[in-house]
C-alpha cells in the first residue's frame, strides 16, 4: 500500500501558485486546504512573479490562479521553466498557454471549433458573408479580450476590425471562430479530470452559461463572471474528452488535472473549445467529494516526487 509522501524537511509543503489580485487564493481552491491539512500537507499561496518566493523550498508547486500572465506570456513561460516540482509541468505550460494547440488537436482527429489565426501585422479581410464570429487572443485567460460579433451589423464589423488591430498592435495572435449558437441554450460543458494511480480519471462536470453577449471593448477585469451549475456528462462528451486527452504531448500521467471544455457543434455533437491544462478553475465546490479527490491527486504527485 502506498503511504502519504513525507518530506525530508518534515511536513510536506505545497505552494498554490496565484497572482497578486488573488493573493489569498480563489475561493474554490480554498476548499481543498482542509482535506490536505487532514492528510498532513501544508499549503501556502504564492504569487508567481513575487521575487521573494523560494520555489525550491516546496515539495510540489501547483499552478492554480496566475490569471494575470496573458499579457506577460514569455515571462510566465520562462518562470515556469525555472520552477522545480511544478505541476502541471513547464513543457505543458509552454504548449497549452498558446491556443494554437487547437490546430494540433484537430490534426490528431479531435473535433474542434473551426479556427483561423491572424498573426501580428497580418492584414485581415472580414468575411463577406454575414454570421456571428468570436475573436480572442491565442494567449488569454478568464475570457479576457474576447468578443462576439454579428457581421450583419455594420457597427459590429467596425468593432471586429478594431479588436484585431488592438491585439495586433500589442503583438498578439488573434483567433477567429464561428459563434456556435447552440451554446445559447445548452451552455458549455466542462469535464474535470484529476490524477490517479494510472493517470487522469474523470471527476465531475459542470455547465457554464453562455458568456459572450457582444463585442469586446477593452480590459474589464481579471476574468469575466461565469454562471456555473453542476452537470452530468453525457457519454459522447466523455468520448471526446478522452480523445482530446489521448492527444496531449507526453501523455496524461504527467498531469495533476485537466479541464476539457465542450460545446455543441452545428449537428449537436460536442466539439472542443479549449483544453485547460495550465490554470483552470476546477469547480470542486460543485461536486460531492471533489475536494477530497483533488487532495488525493496532489498526494499522488507528492508520492511520485518522493
Amino acid at each position: 500500500m502506498t503511504t502519504d509522501h513525507q518530506s525530508t524537511r518534515g511536513e510536506p509543503r505545497v505552494a498554490f501558485v496565484t497572482c497578486a489580485d488573488l493573493a489569498d487564493l480563489d475561493p474554490d481552491d480554498r476548499l481543498v486546504l482542509a482535506p490536505l491539512a487532514a492528510r498532513g500537507v501544508a499549503v501556502e499561496p504564492a504569487v508567481w512573479d513575487d521575487p521573494d518566493v523560494d520555489w525550491s523550498s516546496y515539495d510540489l508547486v501547483v499552478l492554480r490562479s496566475p490569471w494575470d500572465y496573458a499579457r506577460r506570456h514569455d515571462e510566465f513561460v520562462t518562470w515556469a521553466a525555472s520552477v522545480p516540482a511544478l505541476i502541471n509541468p513547464a513543457n505543458v505550460v509552454r504548449w497549452n498557454t498558446d491556443k494554437r494547440y487547437l490546430g494540433e488537436l484537430s490534426a490528431a482527429g479531435v473535433p474542434t471549433v473551426p479556427t483561423s489565426w491572424i498573426e501580428p501585422g497580418e492584414s485581415w479581410q472580414l468575411p463577406a458573408e454575414t454570421g456571428e464570429y468570436v475573436l480572442k487572443p491565442a494567449v488569454s485567460a478568464g475570457s479576457q479580450d474576447t468578443g462576439r460579433y454579428d457581421l450583419a451589423d455594420p457597427a459590429h464589423r467596425d468593432l471586429a476590425a478594431a479588436h484585431v488591430r488592438r491585439l495586433s498592435e500589442a503583438g498578439r495572435v488573434t483567433m477567429v471562430q464561428p459563434y456556435l449558437r447552440a451554446v445559447d441554450a445548452e451552455g458549455e460543458t466542462a469535464l474535470l479530470f484529476l490524477a490517479g494511480p494510472e493517470g487522469l480519471a474523470f471527476s465531475h462536470a459542470i455547465r457554464k452559461g453562455p458568456m459572450l453577449t457582444g463585442p469586446d471593448l477593452g480590459p474589464d477585469g481579471l476574468y469575466k463572471a461565469e454562471e456555473i451549475t453542476a452537470r452530468t456528462a453525457r457519454p459522447e462528451e466523455l468520448a471526446v474528452a478522452e480523445r482530446t486527452l489521448a492527444a496531449v504531448p507526453g501523455g496524461t500521467r504527467q498531469l495533476l488535472y485537466a479541464r476539457v471544455d465542450l460545446i455543441p457543434g452545428p449537428d449537436g455533437e460536442p466539439v472542443l473549445v479549449e483544453l485547460e491544462l495550465t490554470e483552470p478553475s476546477l469547480f470542486i465546490g460543485y461536486a460531492d467529494g471533489a475536494p477530497d479527490r483533488l487532495a488525493t491527486a496532489i498526494i499522488t504527485h507528492l508520492n511520485r516526487n518522493a
